[in-house]
């Protein structure tokens, strides 16, 4: 299953009032189970995958995770990614930027203030790993600079 759908189906059950997801499809079987006990909004909700084999489908242990090329731009803080900083203003940067350390990349708004991001090394943006206007938690990538 392609990380990019599985992130949604976790953000999915993580935001709603469904405890527990099941998908099947021809690859595998993905479970998403959320966690229970103290109120959610006083925790973060965790989540617990659990991969289901098929046949002619290799086990989770089988299968290798890619290996990350390049630095990580992290958020450095909870809030909401921007790529611009107006709505209808040209994004900062697009994949194949050139940046320099200390340049603009991107806006996180966190209680009503927009923080500007800055790349924290020079480079060229290989991957945007986040939406103009999704949630981002802290530490989480969001541009690969190689």
């Amino acid at each position: 299953m392609d990380l990019r759908k599985l992130k949604t189906l976790i953000d999915l059950v993580s935001e709603s009032n469904v405890s527990e997801l099941e998908i099947t499809e021809a690859e595998g079987k993905v479970r998403i189970v959320k966690s229970s006990g103290v109120p959610l909004m006083m925790q973060q909700p965790a989540m617990t995958m659990v991969a289901v084999p098929m046949s002619g489908v290799p086990a989770a242990a089988d299968i290798q995770t890619p290996v990350q090329v390049g630095h990580a731009v992290k958020s450095p803080m909870v809030g909401t990614f921007y790529r611009s900083s107006s709505p209808g203003a040209q994004s900062y940067v697009e994949i194949g930027s050139v940046v320099r350390e200390g340049e603009t990349i991107c806006i996180i708004e966190a209680m009503k203030i927009l923080n500007e991001i800055e790349a924290d090394k020079a480079g060229t943006i290989t991957k945007i790993l986040s939406e103009n206007g999704q949630a981002v938690e802290y530490g989480q990538p969001l541009f690969i600079i190689e």
